[in-house]
């Protein structure tokens, strides 16, 4: 086994003192007449010995154990910072995987994941999933007009509107582009009707500021209620096709499946 410098320093010391012990029992059973017999000449030669070893034991313990403990204490503080920092960084990381950076809203990654959760939950309370997906109406022509500045700065009042709107058990998501998502449970077909129209509404009455010019956007969305046995990706694909029959229809309404 092979010890630490620390260690083998530790042990030296012991040493130091434990010897040193000896020697101030040795000179006080001198002194007394004790078990050791040799006067006061033997004690006074004890009690020199005892006192260089202590002096040893400090010299050693000060500038052998001391720095090195107090290198060990520093390394230690450093490392716990060096710790904690990368747990920050660990948590910011896996906060920014699944969060849309320009909205703040939880990415497609993280729908997924909520989706496939929240269908096995609440298919085994026997309770419903709405999914509602919406998507801004003429986005393209917001940003060949007036700049990606501005289609960004129009996202982000719409994603601000969304919000207003959700419950703190609903998922909120921006799939990608234009598109936004609502993963709604516990919640009857009405209701999810309700709250898409309500929504669609609210997006029609913005008015985004841009120079001289108000704009003013549209969103349609198409809603979906799980039948307990379909998959996510079924789900969504018959929320998807409701929200292309809105399109189809004219834009600016909500079309149920």
């Amino acid at each position: 086994m092979r010890f630490h410098k620390a260690e083998l320093f530790f042990f030296l010391l012991m040493f130091f003192v434990g010897i040193s012990g000896a020697f101030s029992l040795a000179a006080y059973s001198a002194a007394t007449g004790g078990f050791m017999v040799g006067g006061v000449e033997s004690a006074a030669s004890f009690s020199f010995m005892a006192m260089v070893l202590s002096g040893l034991s400090a010299v050693c313990g000060c500038f052998l154990v001391y720095p090195i403990m107090s290198r060990g204490v520093r390394e230690r503080g450093k490392l716990q910072k060096m710790t904690e920092s990368l747990s920050v960084r660990s948590l910011t990381l896996e906060h920014a995987a699944v969060t849309d950076s320009l909205t703040g809203m939880f990415n497609r990654r993280y729908f997924d994941d909520a989706l496939a959760e929240y269908l096995q939950a609440f298919g085994h309370i026997d309770k419903p999933i709405g999914m509602v997906i919406l998507d801004l109406d003429h986005f393209k022509a917001v940003n060949d007009t007036h700049g990606h500045d501005v289609g960004d700065k129009v996202l982000r009042q719409v994603a601000e509107c969304l919000q207003v709107f959700t419950r703190y058990h609903d998922v909120l998501a921006r799939l990608g582009g234009e598109e936004f998502a609502i993963l709604s449970p516990n919640i009857t077909e009405r209701q999810l009707y309700t709250l898409s129209d309500r929504i669609r509404q609210a997006v029609s009455e913005l008015q985004i500021p841009h120079g001289n010019v108000t704009l003013k956007v549209t969103v349609s969305a198409g809603l979906a209620i799980w039948d307990g046995v379909e998959s996510g990706e079924e789900l969504y694909r018959r929320a998807d096709k409701q929200l292309y029959e809105a399109k189809r229809q004219g834009r600016n309404r909500v079309c149920a499946a």
